[in-house]
């Protein structure tokens, strides 16, 4: 299977079904603001997720669960106006899409019409698939979400691996199956065994991303954040510290401090 890769001027849910078949694994990250988002867009990423993890990245709740339409469309808004090549993919925030196709719709209606955004994510299989083909109906691209579904955390009881056990897994692998088959472009899993998401990938022509899936899946995801080491008390097996810009910017900010108290700054030079 080929590795090459290909030069993307603009990425497209199409771009991610050739990247698959190619064996092009697919970055992803999120974003939550237009100056991470512009970095993260000009580094070169495929697609970027505006995630409902904004929710405790940007405005410290313990959990996804608090963040609101309206707060995810400010986010994704700021997030488009940025990107020249990602591919942008919105989280429906909890409980706009649940037990509902119509208010699913409506809500992904919005972020669609008022972001700009290029997809919308939905956690769940099964139970939620009215409200995806009502999406899908519309013409809006869909992303599934499988596995650790963090909507679901007081449901699930912790974050710990999902689908470890037989019927669990057999159940992920038919939901995997079902999501292709009504139509998304994509599908996410989180925090799985290795095996079993090498398995869902090998199994679905659509590309899966994980993040703590291991290395067999199509492509990964990362919160942005966590990544470069803004944030520093979260340290699960999956997450690679490419910075640790907590301890760099910690200093920059100590220093200024201290210019500023020791008359340093401003100097003669910095002022008019």
């Amino acid at each position: 299977m080929s590795t090459a890769k290909k030069d993307y001027k603009r990425i497209t849910t199409k771009s991610l079904f050739d990247m698959k078949a190619n064996g092009e694994k697919i970055s992803m990250l999120t974003a939550y603001d237009f100056t991470m988002a512009k970095i993260v867009d000009a580094a070169g990423i495929d697609v970027i997720l505006v995630g409902d993890s904004a929710s405790n990245v940007m405005a410290g709740h313990e959990t996804t669960l608090p963040i609101t339409l309206d707060q995810m469309i400010y986010h994704a808004s700021s997030v488009v106006r940025a990107c020249e090549r990602a591919l942008v993919v919105v989280d429906l925030p909890f409980g706009t899409y649940q037990s509902d196709p119509k208010e699913a719709l409506r809500s992904s209606i919005r972020i669609m019409k008022e972001s700009g955004g290029h997809a919308v994510k939905l956690e769940g299989g099964s139970e939620i698939k009215d409200s995806i083909k009502k999406i899908l109906n519309a013409g809006i691209p869909v992303m599934g979400h499988l596995g650790l579904t963090p909507q679901s955390i007081y449901k699930f009881g912790t974050y710990t691996v999902r689908a470890k056990e037989e019927a669990e897994a057999e159940k992920l692998v038919e939901d995997a199956k079902l999501l292709e088959r009504i139509g998304c472009f994509a599908l996410v899993l989180e925090k799985i065994p290795a095996k079993l998401a090498q398995k869902v990938a090998e199994s679905i022509s659509i590309p899966v991303i994980g993040i703590g899936a291991g290395n067999g899946v199509d492509g990964q995801v990362l919160v942005l954040h966590d990544m470069i080491g803004m944030t520093h008390e979260f340290s699960p097996r999956f997450l690679r510290r490419y910075m640790n810009l907590y301890e760099d910017m910690t200093k920059a900010i100590g220093q200024y401090v201290s210019d500023v108290k020791a008359l340093d700054f401003p100097n003669a030079n910095e002022q008019y």
